[in-house]
């Protein structure tokens, strides 16, 4: 893994070098920007998804260049809430049968969308000449404003795979005293195994009642995880309760989309606002990201 993340770079480092040579160099200045979210929960069912899909449309909104993609290799459903049925997914890139740019579809919603697949572990056991193929593929999502990935719920490693290379992290979780402590459950395990950097986390509690409410479980998790983690991590917002929201999933439309203006719509676009005011200083890019991808540790 490790000497197939080396080669990654080094590929990636060329590809760069021969842009500039050849007058486009811009092409790599706009991987070296993109902002790579990875949203997870420590379990299912508190609103991950949705609150990714809603986001990514916000983000669009904003006028930014947005890639979703669905990282739940176990249990897929972000094509469900688009009201999407993917023909090709990132399975298809890495057996060579497609290009990257023939799997990504256009939304109705202003957002790039890329299908997960199961069995994309596989990418461990690439042969040089299917890594070379798929990062040189990876690489023309640097066009991207923004890509977010919505990781499987729990621990297994692709989700830790995910979470470990991308720029931030965002945890869901809900006041359910469960959540709550599913929450902090994947924040140890973040913590205690990407030892060798350290993961910009922040915090989103879904399905509050009131402000107060999330402001109060968030520093509930936020004092216990300071306490016991040594480690510091952020509250970025709410989201409440509605019924609206649930509707929406029936409907298989965003809420952001159904009403912009109702409760859930504003909160979402507040928490947005909020994270372009924390730009990160430095975004690494989709060709750091899929280095560190490959890195982890099984």
């Amino acid at each position: 893994m490790e000497e197939q993340a080396e080669g990654l770079s080094e590929l990636f480092n060329d590809g760069n070098s021969n842009a500039s040579d050849s007058g486009k160099g811009s092409a790599a200045k706009r991987d070296h920007n993109t902002r790579i979210i990875a949203i997870t929960s420590g379990k299912g069912g508190v609103g991950k998804t949705n609150f990714a899909v809603n986001m990514a449309i916000a983000y669009a909104q904003l006028g930014k260049k947005v890639i979703l993609i669905d990282g739940d290799l176990g249990m897929a459903n972000v094509n469900v809430l688009l009201n999407i049925v993917p023909q090709y997914n990132l399975m298809h890139v890495i057996n060579k049968k497609k290009t990257m740019k023939e799997i990504i579809m256009d939304t109705e919603f202003g957002i790039k969308f890329i299908a997960g697949a199961n069995g994309f572990s596989k990418i461990a056991n690439l042969s040089v000449e299917e890594l070379e193929y798929f990062a040189n593929q990876f690489a023309t999502l640097g066009n991207a404003d923004i890509i977010i990935i919505d990781t499987g719920a729990g621990i297994a490693n692709n989700v830790l795979q995910f979470v470990a290379a991308a720029d931030e992290v965002f945890v869901v979780t809900t006041p359910e005293p469960t959540a709550i402590t599913d929450a902090y459950g994947i924040i140890k395990i973040i913590t205690t195994e990407i030892v060798d950097r350290t993961v910009n986390i922040k915090l989103i509690v879904n399905r509050v009642h009131s402000p107060d409410e999330g402001k109060r479980i968030s520093e509930r998790i936020i004092t216990i995880v300071g306490q016991f983690l040594g480690y510091k991590i952020e509250y970025l917002g709410c989201i409440p309760e509605d019924p609206l929201v649930q509707a929406s999933v029936i409907r298989q439309k965003p809420f952001i989309v159904v009403n912009p203006t109702s409760k859930p719509a504003v909160y979402l676009k507040h928490i947005v606002g909020r994270i372009e005011k924390t730009e990160p200083e430095f975004n690494e890019g989709v060709s750091s990201f899929l280095k560190k991808f490959l890195s982890k540790k099984r």
